[in-house]
């Protein structure tokens, strides 16, 4: 079985380069995106002196993407993140996001993806979801997936876009984690339009979405992922709900079985800069597990995110939301509280 996997990967990464050899003069664009903000919290934090509702603007996250498309079906792309919450003092983090090049094969359906790339999931629910100006979606809030990884994927679409698919083989440990060892996940998506609306985009109509990544983390230790999404989309309004079961364990524990189920709902009138969105989350960590205390690993936390939205201008977007997770048992910290309980003023910026 692992030799067939890895002659199947040494293929597929063989047809992509040959593909990629194939390549002549890029044409090359630069864009970017910039997330700000301005946070209040509607607790008082008792770390501060003195003890004071949290109240600053904030650089959420500012990207710088470069891309370029080629004869022979070949494009690529880098993207450079930078994380606007300083490491320390006077400092942020400047990262790669993508690092990746497309080669789609002429008359193909299928767009082959080798480097730094996004990952089946994460990116098409904040395509659906679409404010990932708010913040994270649940399963990369909650750090069980990243939107990015290194590895060789595949993505196509048919029947004008009634069927989407991803998958490919990834390292697993995200973006902003080393490789790690020889192991590996693999990840698939698969997303079927149960009927038509008026739009008619990969996330439009009402869609049935099914994704699974099953691997296993530096060391051994099991990372599975599942998720169910029915999701009903027109130009004005989307729903949705997510299902997601996770299982985790360490080398040294049994495995740890997780749930994440989401509903959201966002509407903006076609032609009116006005939206509106709503969210709802609820994570349990643990599910064989629900401690009278607090506890950050196993507690069960309910989030609820509401908001109004304003288009400015076709390149700026404003969100005013609040963001509030109430969490199980008792005696939950103040730096729970203070972390996440806000009203938040959000801006987009793209450029």
């Amino acid at each position: 079985m692992k030799l067939a996997r890895g002659v199947g990967l040494s293929v597929g990464t063989g047809l992509f380069l040959v593909g990629l050899a194939r390549a002549a003069t890029a044409q090359t664009t630069v864009d970017g995106l910039i997330y700000a903000s301005y946070r209040y919290g509607l607790e008082r934090d008792s770390s501060l002196v003195p003890a004071s509702r949290r109240n600053n603007f904030e650089l959420d996250r500012a990207y710088l993407n470069v891309r370029s498309k080629a004869s022979g079906g070949i494009a690529t792309r880098v993207t450079v993140d930078v994380d606007g919450r300083r490491a320390s003092a006077g400092q942020q983090t400047i990262r790669l996001k993508y690092a990746f090049a497309d080669w789609t094969p002429e008359g193909s359906a299928i767009t082959w993806r080798f480097g730094m790339q996004n990952t089946p999931a994460v990116g098409y629910i904040e395509d659906t979801w679409g404010y990932r100006v708010q913040g994270p979606v649940p399963i990369d809030r909650y750090r069980y997936l990243s939107s990015s990884d290194i590895g060789l994927g595949a993505e196509g679409s048919w029947g004008k876009q009634a069927i989407t698919a991803h998958a490919g083989v990834f390292n697993g440990e995200g973006y902003n984690g080393a490789p790690g060892d020889h192991r590996k996940d693999a990840s698939a998506r698969v997303s079927v339009r149960l009927l038509a609306t008026d739009n008619d985009s990969r996330t439009g109509g009402l869609r049935l979405t099914g994704f699974a990544s099953v691997g296993r983390a530096t060391g051994g230790a099991v990372r599975n992922r599942y998720l169910g999404l029915l999701t009903y989309q027109t130009k004005a309004t989307t729903l949705g709900a997510e299902y997601w079961i996770t299982t985790d364990s360490t080398l040294a524990d049994a495995e740890t079985d997780g749930r994440i189920v989401s509903v959201f709902a966002t509407h903006q009138r076609v032609g009116s800069p006005v939206g509106l969105i709503a969210r709802v989350d609820q994570w349990d960590p643990n599910t064989a597990s629900s401690p009278a205390a607090f506890d950050a690993a196993s507690s069960r936390q309910v989030r609820v995110i509401a908001g109004v939205s304003y288009q400015l201008a076709k390149n700026v977007r404003l969100l005013l939301d609040a963001d509030v997770a109430s969490v199980q048992g008792s005696a939950v910290p103040n730096s729970f509280q203070a972390d996440n309980r806000s009203v938040v003023f959000h801006t987009e910026i793209k450029f």
